[in-house]
């Protein structure tokens, strides 16, 4: 059974935030063969602790079985390429890196954003504990060591002779079993004067947007900046930026530096943050506890429009096979009575069938010969990209359909 202590601090977990029901893990894509065995399930109930307001799931299963082979390659996003190119540039730029600099990246991946750095002769370091993402990072020369991020790595990394001026975290912070661990790694391996930015979804974001499909089992943490704080003081770091970006449906940078350095001083991005969470009632339980209901009706209309399609006789496709795509279609029940099949970019995914609902996942190009209807986009937070992509299907009557934040049919 999993614990149900807080794994921030250990207080007991007594509140739920959403009961998502019982899903497989989202980027466990099967192959053909897999069809009919037996496929494991695990509940998706979100809780919240009473004491340091962390949203949560336990861990069902260990990080090994998630991680160690993993689906998601970052690179074949053209928008998130972009950012990463972006970010490069601007904290390159901000930080004064150089070839006397060394940065270290937690999770990452593909080498997405540290081929930039590589391209500009920063010395760089990925940390990426799925073998078969890191192989992808060493083929664009991105030097990169499998394993996972914790307080022991720090210290073998530091023991090595190797301090960061900059670590880099997107997306990680979530998808860490052992939160204390690995926040403390962070002021081991960050040289003096160093600067850490993490990205990870805003909790506030999630619950004003309706994001309830991006809560999978692979995310086991879900961060207000308030809670975020609290983390990180204790384990001596301080918040000193945010940033509020668009990733992911609403994402927040945080720039860290070590508690007992006084520069660079707390600005005003994070003040006034801190005032808009208070103001939207961040700090307190009862805040939470209506998100389950918007999300059980937000179910309810969104197949009520799936069913009035398929009765009018109109074909569907997905488009993109994402983890959120997953909780939203197994939440849901949609299997291929209501979707034909969905594509996606990844060649690694193409050919296999989404976990649970069995869905196969097959190229674009399906979509130019099959010619479906309706193209139902599940990864939500790159709906313009991929309409764009797509705006060719007006040419037969295409039309898009999205569930977040509330499902519509657009163009």
């Amino acid at each position: 059974m999993p614990d149900r202590a807080c794994r921030f601090c250990a207080a007991p977990l007594e509140h739920t935030f959403v009961d998502l029901g019982m899903s497989p893990l989202c980027e466990s894509y099967l192959t053909a063969d897999q069809l009919d065995v037996m496929e494991p399930f695990f509940p998706l109930h979100v809780q919240i602790c009473g004491s340091c307001l962390l949203v949560q799931l336990p861990a069902y299963v260990p990080r090994e079985e998630i991680f160690t082979e993993y689906a998601y390659f970052s690179s074949y996003s053209a928008a998130w390429l972009k950012h990463a190119e972006d970010y490069v540039a601007m904290v390159a730029r901000r930080l004064g890196l150089g070839r006397d600099s060394l940065v270290v990246e937690l999770a990452s991946n593909d080498g997405y954003l540290l081929q930039y750095f590589v391209s500009r002769g920063i010395p760089c370091v990925g940390i990426e504990p799925a073998a078969n993402v890191a192989r992808a990072a060493e083929e664009k020369g991105v030097p990169t060591r499998v394993e996972f991020f914790e307080e022991q790595s720090a210290r073998r990394l530091v023991e090595e002779g190797r301090r960061s001026d900059l670590i880099i975290g997107n997306n990680v912070l979530a998808q860490v079993p052992d939160l204390n661990s690995f926040v403390a790694g962070l002021p081991i391996l960050l040289a003096p004067g160093g600067v850490v930015t993490l990205e990870f979804p805003h909790l506030l974001r999630l619950i004003e947007g309706n994001q309830f499909d991006t809560i999978y089992h692979e995310h086991f943490s879900y961060f207000s900046l308030l809670t975020a704080e609290r983390i990180f003081a204790r384990h001596g770091l301080t918040v000193f930026d945010v940033e509020e970006l668009w990733t992911h449906g609403g994402s927040l940078r945080v720039w860290l530096r070590h508690a007992g350095e006084d520069s660079p001083p707390v600005g005003e991005r994070v003040l006034a943050l801190r005032q808009q969470e208070d103001a939207a009632g961040v700090a307190r339980l009862e805040t939470y506890a209506t998100f389950g209901e918007g999300v059980r009706e937000t179910k309810r209309r969104l197949l009520e429009l799936l069913i009035d399609i398929k009765r009018r006789g109109k074909r569907m496709a997905g488009y993109g096979a994402p983890g959120k795509g997953n909780t939203l279609l197994n939440y849901c029940g949609i299997r291929t009575d209501f979707l034909d099949y969905t594509v996606d970019l990844n060649p690694y995914k193409q050919g296999r069938f989404l976990p649970g609902t069995h869905v196969p996942i097959l190229p674009p190009s399906r979509i130019e010969e099959t010619r479906p209807d309706y193209v139902f986009i599940l990864p939500w937070n790159l709906k313009e990209e991929i309409m764009g992509q797509l705006a060719h299907i007006r040419g037969w009557g295409g039309r898009f359909l999205r569930a977040i934040p509330e499902p519509a049919v657009e163009g």
